[in-house]
């Protein structure tokens, strides 16, 4: 019944962050959906409703962080303490780019470059922080046409310095145990953790005798590891770090298991067949 009484509706879509000194511009429409192309930054989308009475309450959707997919450059970036260097590759050269860069959409900073350069420099960085960079090239400069113009050029990750992990995987569990092999499980290292680029983990393991075996290595995307050439009837215990390029994270604690002086026992059938007299 209410939207019987609807004239059209009010859209405003605003950039995240906007440095630009103007509010955004009103889109109206009557029809209850509109196409709008977009770069990759963030964006707010507020709609209302409005008739002969005036304007309804907004309703604000968050864009959310679009999957990277085929863009037309390389970002590169190099540490400068709480700086970073930004360069591109290939060349290309629009009459500005407009830059993003921070953690999340309510930690980001915008940056307008008119010059024609191969690098910029970006500030305010914080260790152990992931953070994001977004550049975007558009051929019309005015700030509020940004949203309509402006491209993604490029997006990358970035640490200025990276730290060791915060914890180590948790829900260490050890299953399939035989005379000679176990299979460890676990669950990756939650990415507010990792404080770096996790590039894998590690499996310590040692006997009853405290005697060590050799360390496995593994790459992140592993989370359960058969160990072999383990001994009957032996008692071991298993710890697991992550790492990255800033170092080893702390081990796990420790888990035991024993294995069996048997191997597993296949359930035996028999069978008993009558015959007739």
């Amino acid at each position: 019944a209410q939207s019987e009484n609807v004239l059209g509706y009010f859209v405003n879509v605003e950039r995240i962050p906007n440095s630009c000194s103007h509010p955004p511009n009103h889109i109206s429409l009557k029809d209850r959906k509109i196409l709008v192309n977009l770069s990759m930054a963030y964006y707010r989308v507020n709609i209302s409703a409005y008739n002969e009475a005036g304007e309804s309450p907004r309703a604000m959707y968050i864009v959310p962080e679009f999957s990277v997919t085929d863009l037309p450059g390389q970002i590169y970036v190099k540490s400068q303490g709480t700086n970073a260097v930004v360069t591109w590759t290939p060349e290309y050269n629009p009459k500005c780019f407009v830059v993003d860069w921070g953690t999340s959409k309510e930690n980001m900073h915008m940056k307008i470059i008119t010059t024609a350069t191969g690098n910029f420099t970006l500030d305010n960085f914080q260790p152990y922080k992931l953070y994001r960079i977004m550049v975007h090239a558009s051929d019309v400069c005015q700030c509020e046409s940004f949203i309509r113009h402006e491209k993604t050029f490029g997006v990358t990750h970035f640490y200025s310095i990276e730290g060791v992990p915060r914890t180590g995987p948790a829900n260490v569990t050890i299953l399939n145990i035989t005379k000679h092999s176990a299979l460890v499980k676990w669950t990756e290292i939650a990415a507010e953790d990792h404080l770096g680029f996790l590039q894998g983990y590690r499996i310590s393991y040692t006997d009853s005798s405290r005697k060590k075996s050799p360390a496995v290595t593994l790459n992140a995307s592993i989370t359960s590891y058969y160990l072999t050439g383990l001994k009957e009837k032996t008692t071991y215990r298993v710890q697991i770090s992550g790492f990255t390029n800033g170092g080893e994270g702390p081990l796990t604690l420790s888990q035991p298991f024993s294995t069996p002086k048997y191997g597993t026992v296949e359930p035996l059938c028999i069978c008993i067949t009558q015959h007739e007299s």
